[in-house]
């Protein structure tokens, strides 16, 4: 992970998340507390992409965003942008462990 790495796509956020766990699992490099906060933000990106799929899950408590509309693309591209700027946080503290680790290169 590099400090270039896109960081608004939605599967590299889910991508950080999974990266934190499989650290976690096999040392204490990555804190418990940033691995829940990156699944935390995963689960919520991938509840918004589920909204904007195809299926409907209102009935599951998952009100659609629909993505084929102007305003449902509106909205979606604002949940991302929200989503970025939530994630640069995390993004930067996973960097540090990194950088902790590996040293400053």
């Amino acid at each position: 992970m590099t400090a270039s790495a896109e960081p608004a796509v939605t599967p590299r956020v889910l991508t950080r998340a999974e990266w934190s766990a499989r650290r976690t699992a096999h040392s204490p490099l990555v804190s418990a507390e940033l691995v829940g906060d990156c699944f935390a933000l995963a689960r919520e990106i991938r509840t918004l992409d589920m909204r904007a799929s195809p299926y409907d899950l209102a009935a599951l408590g998952y009100p659609s965003v629909p993505v084929e509309t102007p305003e449902g693309r509106a909205e979606y591209a604002a949940a991302q942008r929200a989503f970025a700027e939530r994630a640069a946080p995390l993004r930067h503290r996973l960097i540090d462990c990194c950088e902790a680790v590996l040293g400053d290169n």
